[in-house]
């Protein structure tokens, strides 16, 4: 005989593959963001020294 339905377990079984992944995904935007961040500090700033005609 097949075992019956455990609607509660699968739901948070679901509930925690879904959370895992979104923690996942979180984590990976943070590095790609820091690594964007560090990217942009590295990189020389070069400003025009260009004045406005007033």
């Amino acid at each position: 005989m097949a075992r019956p339905p455990n609607y509660n377990q699968e739901r948070q079984d679901r509930d925690r593959a879904k959370a895992k992944k979104k923690a996942e995904k979180l984590a990976a935007k943070t590095a790609a963001r820091e690594r964007a961040v560090d990217k942009a500090d590295a990189e020389p700033k070069v400003e025009s020294s260009v004045e406005s005609e007033d």
